[in-house]
């Protein structure tokens, strides 16, 4: 029969079961869509990004032999929906069957399946054969569970899979090195290999987008995009942070530095989230890695290995067992704005400076930056997390929902309660100095609270825990920070919260 089988931009598994014959009854059928450039404003290398990966993988499937359909921007009038396209190309072209793979955003989910539900011819939707788990495979492990530890998950993912086992047991003896992995890294040693780069013209995309006013914020130099965006160029960076940087990965994972943005992180984070690779091809090579390469210890290994099988499969597992709901969670009633130099890295704070416009710049940031410098900021001052996530959602080159919401609502900003993080990631000044090099270049006094230069994360962090008291006191983990914050005189209080205000009130001015 006749078949039209759809493929949304981050769904590029070359790998995927679909591929491996030609079949000339079966049509391939990939489309640039308004809508997905729209529904939150992004960053120009994020859309630059999109579009390339999926005309690539359009030509590695027509070189295969397969037949396709691909649609850009100017093929098509911008209001025609999703629906409507689908629908003139199903009646254009005589299709018997409509097939696609299942999304991992719950809003395209809903969409295609509603779509099904009109069409009268059959339908289906398959596996995209890229995860290590099922959608439901997280509710079925925390099945009556109240709390859901990432690490009680991870260590049922090593052992389910056997990564990193032997005899039953984690290799080296322990499950997570994550206290090794704490380094803060110098200019000095060790040196960092010059970055990959892949040079992806993006002049004729950046053409189109212009002429279709699709607006974007973020910088593109020389209008070329830099990460892979086929198979070959992902597998080739992967290699590269085998060969070069595996082997100092965990030691200095949540290091920052005034000179460096990616460090000794992988920069396969979009080829993953466009599924050009798969999980288990980047755990498999690095695992390899590790076995065959003696200056490739334990800790840089499983700190890489649970970011991939824990956090990345954990969140996805979460979000598909919480939404839609999740997306409307707000413990701490926050509604503030974004201040304006999230947008233009305007700001006198050094750590921020570096880590937005890391992120303007490069439309990447390392984790710690976007959870303990970026997000801990927008937690102490009290931003709305709508705001939060359509900003991080916006900005970075991998952000999809599945992976970005968790990650943003639950553990940066604690808008889900406690769902997914055990206590709030917040800090004072001390832990950003304590991971970068930030602090020693600011303007501001890492020392003192209440100053006029003094570090804004200070009071920021003490008037945090004051003002959330009654949420946040009985947490267990939370009592040491509270022990402390019970020893401030009263008068100290008081000029912490007024400082800490005046930071919140007037953010940009600092």
């Amino acid at each position: 029969m006749k078949t039209l089988r759809f493929i949304l931009g981050d769904q590029l598994n070359s790998n995927h079961s679909w591929f491996q014959e030609v079949n000339d009854d079966v049509v391939y059928c990939m489309i640039e869509l308004h809508q997905e450039m729209n529904y939150v404003k992004h960053h120009i290398q994020k859309v630059v990004g999109f579009i390339l990966a999926m005309r690539s993988f359009n030509k590695t499937l027509e070189e295969a032999g397969h037949q396709t359909i691909y649609k850009t921007l100017n093929d098509y009038d911008k209001k025609r929906s999703l629906q409507q396209l689908l629908e003139s190309i199903i009646t254009e072209n005589n299709f018997e069957v409509f097939q696609y793979l299942e999304p991992d955003e719950y809003r395209l989910d809903k969409q295609l399946k509603d779509f099904s539900k009109q069409l009268s011819i059959k339908t289906k939707v398959f596996s995209t054969e890229h995860f290590y788990t099922d959608r439901t495979d997280f509710s079925d492990f925390f099945k009556n569970k109240k709390t859901f530890l990432m690490e009680s998950f991870y260590r049922e993912m090593r052992k389910r899979f056997n990564i990193l086992m032997k005899n039953g047991n984690p290799l080296g003896g322990e499950w997570n090195y994550d206290q090794e992995n704490r380094n803060k890294w110098s200019s000095k040693s060790p040196k960092i290999p010059n970055e990959k780069q892949f040079n992806n013209d993006a002049t004729e995309v950046l053409k189109m987008l212009e002429s279709h006013g699709v607006e974007t914020f973020g910088n593109i130099a020389d209008n070329e995009f830099n990460y892979p965006v086929n198979h070959k160029q992902a597998v080739n960076q992967l290699t590269y942070f085998c060969n070069n940087l595996l082997q100092y990965f965990g030691d200095y994972q949540d290091a920052m530095h005034t000179e460096e943005v990616v460090l000794f992180h992988s920069k396969l984070s979009f080829a993953l989230n466009t599924k050009i690779l798969s999980a288990a091809t980047v755990v498999e090579a690095v695992t390899e890695a590790f076995y065959n390469n003696e200056q490739i210890s334990i800790n840089q290994t499983e700190g890489f290995v649970r970011q991939v099988i824990g956090w990345r499969e954990y969140v996805r597992g979460l979000y598909w067992m919480k939404m839609p709901d999740y997306k409307k969670l707000n413990y701490f009633n926050y509604n503030r704005k974004l201040p304006q130099f999230f947008w233009d890295g305007n700001t006198k704070m050094n750590c921020l400076k570096h880590a937005i416009n890391d992120s303007l710049d490069n439309a990447y940031a390392h984790h710690i930056q976007r959870l303990m410098v970026i997000g801990n900021y927008a937690l102490l001052t009290e931003r709305d997390p709508d705001e939060v996530d359509n900003w991080y959602l916006g900005v970075y080159v991998d952000a999809i929902e599945w992976v970005q919401l968790p990650n943003t609502r639950g553990m940066s900003q604690y808008a889900d309660g406690g769902i997914m993080a055990t206590k709030p990631y917040i800090s004072s000044g001390n832990y950003i100095n304590k991971m970068s090099n930030y602090c020693g270049t600011c303007k501001y006094n890492l020392k003192t609270k209440t100053e006029s230069d003094s570090c804004p994360f200070n009071s920021l962090y003490w008037n945090f825990l004051d003002e959330n008291r009654e949420k946040l006191s009985n947490n267990r983990r939370m009592k040491m920070m509270y022990h402390h914050l019970d020893k401030l005189s009263h008068e100290a209080s008081q000029k912490i919260k007024e400082r800490a205000y005046d930071i919140i009130n007037s953010p940009d001015d600092y």
